[in-house]
């Protein structure tokens, strides 16, 4: 009776040590906190040496906590999940027990598993499974280090704190992966969050630009608009690669590259049709994204500013912004165009009217001049302009420019490239119109000019017109200059057919510059110096550093060159072609 009696107490004991047990396992949430609290209630539970718990993962049974152990590279403990006492609870669902581990032949030992089991003086062991839903996912281990049989009350015991410890296993898991998922929802959440903050920024910065061209901003106004936004600075670039404009953030200003830099990514992304990027060794990130209208080509938009290592969506809708800002830019340019084209057709049959009504000006003509702030009465230089290199749209172009400038008219008058403006130094005036278009362009070009008198437009465009074709007669392809200096061979040759002026020269000068080369004289400088002094001997060999005598035995060959007594014959035609030569020399001279 006694024994019966103290066996009913310890069952009540260890009932109620379960409960207490499986209650506190229940509480609990995290895994690692669960398996550690599974072994350590097993353990003063069982009352063995030690225990420990293992888990199934990839194939093999890894220890995960244990409670009693010596030896910290237990938990190390990793074997096939086929092999050992393990592997027996596994495969069969079902306790097992060895009395000695280390001389049970029905077990499959694992070599480093009996390492572990002689440094830790593993004898008895006891192993229960951890069932989940029908899936064995683990295994209870109780053991002792001393030989010993395990009776059918601690098996029980320890199978009833598994189906306990199962439960709270499930519980931490599903505890677990809860977590995890609300943890990848809140992630997800914010990235969503960044990702409506970066589009609304985008959509803002949309509307703005929008909001920028209905009121009538221009493209200055549209690329502060985006350095502002962006950050960085942000520069307008024509189809030729030239900066046409550059705006700074006030707060995040960036040094921007050269036209030479950005050539290369202008093409890349003409090429591509997208916006690309790249990084310089300074760690200056630039975009480029061409401005497109169908199939023409108007120019881009380049973005410059520090390189982030990672900015993700936010960096990527930038970029979309700035290739959404190129379609408001390019209707922007394009209204532009429109409303420069229709100035310019005006400003051009302004001009023509004038130039076909010239000499005079008739008060509906006065009037529509005073209405583009234009004084008629003081648009006294009539300049013509033509370039072997630009077509002559391009020329026109860059002329109405310079006209809008100078307060002046630009437009083509029967087929040439044709301004009126105001002048006070008509000299200096028409240098400055040169310069400006050969800048522009590029490359050389030829502007005359002539001064209108009376209003007599069409009279000065003639001679301007007549003078430009000379110029480009005697080899000049570069040069901005008034009429003055070949008005008169203009008057003399038809400009239009140039052969005329060689065939001229050929027949005046022409057996003396033969002569000069053959022999290495000087006779053409030295009858031009005798013209330059109005025939006086004296003069001319003190410029000519020579003797008398030695200028008047130039001038006698040169009569005897010519085969004419030219001091008194064809006077006038030796001192036309010498000028024409010279000017020639001038134009054909290397720069």
């Amino acid at each position: 009776m006694a024994g019966d009696a103290e066996s009913l107490v310890r069952r009540q004991r260890e009932l109620a040590s379960l409960y207490a047990t499986a209650k506190s396992l229940t509480a609990l949430g995290e895994l690692d906190d669960v398996l550690r609290s599974i072994v350590h209630h097993a353990h003063d539970l069982i009352g063995t040496d030690f225990t420990y718990l293992s888990l199934v993962a990839d194939g093999k049974l890894s220890a995960r906590a244990s409670e009693g152990t010596i030896s910290a590279t237990f938990l190390t403990a990793c074997i096939p999940a086929t092999v050992g006492l393990g592997g027996k609870v596994l495969a069969s669902q079902s306790p097992h027990w060895v009395s000695n581990y280390a001389t049970s032949t029905l077990i499959d030992h694992d070599p480093n598993f009996d390492r572990l089991v002689t440094t830790e003086a593993l004898v008895a062991l006891l192993g229960v499974p951890l069932v989940i839903r029908g899936e064995v996912v683990g295994a209870l281990f109780a053991a002792d280090r001393t030989e010993r049989s395990f009776q059918a009350g601690e098996i029980a015991l320890l199978s009833a704190f598994a189906d306990h410890a199962a439960v709270a296993l499930d519980n931490a898991r599903l505890y677990e992966a809860s977590r995890n998922s609300l943890r990848e929802l809140r992630i997800a959440y914010r990235k969503i969050e960044g990702h409506m903050a970066v589009v609304e920024r985008a959509q803002a910065i949309h509307e703005a630009l929008t909001g920028a061209v209905l009121g009538g901003g221009a493209p200055g106004d549209i690329a502060q608009l985006l350095a502002d936004q962006l950050g960085g600075s942000v520069a307008l670039l024509d189809r030729t690669g030239a900066v046409l404009v550059r705006r700074d953030s006030a707060s995040t200003p960036c040094r921007t590259a050269s036209e030479v830099d950005l050539a290369d990514a202008i093409r890349n992304a003409h090429r591509s049709g997208r916006c690309t990027t790249s990084v310089d060794t300074a760690g200056i990130a630039r975009s480029v994204a061409t401005i497109q209208a169908g199939d023409s080509y108007l120019g881009a938009l380049a973005w410059s500013r520090e390189a982030v290592v990672d900015h993700g969506a936010q960096d990527d809708m930038d970029l979309r912004t700035l290739e959404r800002a190129t379609h408001v830019m390019g209707l922007l340019i394009l209204k532009e165009r429109a409303v420069a084209e229709a100035s310019e057709r005006m400003s051009g049959e302004l001009l023509t009217e004038l130039m076909v009504g010239s000499p005079g000006i008739s008060p509906s003509q006065r009037a529509r001049t005073r209405a583009r702030n234009i004084d008629a009465d003081r648009l006294d230089l009539v300049v013509v302009a033509d370039s072997r290199t630009v077509s002559s749209p391009d020329l026109l172009r860059h002329l109405h420019d310079i006209a809008r400038d100078l307060s002046g008219l630009a437009g083509e008058h029967l087929g040439r490239a044709t301004m009126i403006l105001p002048s006070a130094d008509d000299d200096r005036t028409v240098e400055e119109v040169h310069r400006r278009l050969r800048r522009a362009l590029g490359g050389p070009v030829v502007v005359v000019g002539e001064r209108a008198l009376n209003h007599d437009w069409s009279r000065a465009f003639s001679l301007a017109s007549r003078c430009g074709a000379v110029v480009r007669g005697i080899g000049h392809t570069d040069l901005g200059a008034t009429t003055g200096r070949y008005a008169l061979y203009a008057m003399v040759f038809d400009a239009e057919r140039v052969r005329e002026l060689d065939r001229f020269l050929a027949d005046s000068v022409g057996p003396l510059l033969d002569y000069d080369r053959r022999r290495g004289t000087d006779l053409v400088e030295t009858l031009a110096a005798y013209y330059v002094h109005r025939a006086n001997v004296a003069a001319t060999a003190r410029a000519l550093h020579v003797h008398v005598n030695t200028l008047l035995k130039r001038l006698d060959r040169a009569g005897k060159v010519l085969g004419l007594d030219w001091r008194h014959e064809h006077d006038l035609e030796l001192q036309l072609g010498l000028r024409l030569h010279q000017l020639r020399a001038v134009a054909t001279a290397p720069s």
